[in-house]
């Protein structure tokens, strides 16, 4: 099973995702993430969708250690970030090996960072999110010791360079596997 190990969490970390559309008739705020676009820069940075889940961490965030090989994307508040030590780029994507430790300390500037993994978090479904809504008692804050499931990742056709470009005085790209090239994700 892929999941991400917490071995250590600062307070008020959730799984978020988009949130629940279409409960405010029954007094149930959408919920979600606080900050939407760093939810969409993960899913970017990751070829994924959007509507996956990250781990959203208010002001700190913890340690953590995956039990299999996974990408991983950081966005938001910027915090300070190393895996086994090695400091990591902030608003980027990694990939994490089986037992390496990711540590994720305070913000830097900025209030809710986010830890996108690929594939994104497979914690249980509640009314068709996976978002907390600590308020509306769906869900509750990551814990020490909480091992959270990762889901199958799938990756997008590698982006292949075509001619078409060379006119305008560069390349164009498409999504596929065109004369059966492969290049690097």
């Amino acid at each position: 099973m892929r999941a991400l190990r917490v071995l250590r969490i600062g307070p008020s970390c959730t799984v978020q995702d988009r949130g629940r559309v279409g409960y405010l008739g029954q007094g149930l705020s959408q919920g979600g993430a606080a900050d939407t676009l760093a939810l969409a820069e993960g899913a970017a940075l990751l070829r994924q969708d959007a509507g996956l889940a990250a781990l959203e961490m208010a002001g700190i965030g913890g340690q953590f250690e995956a039990s299999a090989s996974m990408r991983i994307a950081l966005t938001g508040a910027e915090m300070v970030a190393t895996l086994d030590g090695t400091p990591l780029v902030w608003n980027a994507s990694h990939r994490i090996e089986p037992g390496q430790r990711l540590e994720i300390g305070a913000a830097k500037r900025g209030v809710y960072g986010y830890l996108h993994v690929g594939g994104g978090f497979a914690t249980h479904m509640q009314l068709g999110a996976r978002a907390a809504h600590l308020v509306a008692a769906l869900g509750a804050p990551v814990a020490e010791g909480d091992t959270l499931p990762v889901g199958a990742e799938v990756l997008p056709a590698a982006r292949q360079v075509t001619g078409l470009g060379a006119a305008r005085g560069g390349p164009v790209f498409r999504r596929g596997a065109a004369a059966g090239r492969k290049f690097p994700v």
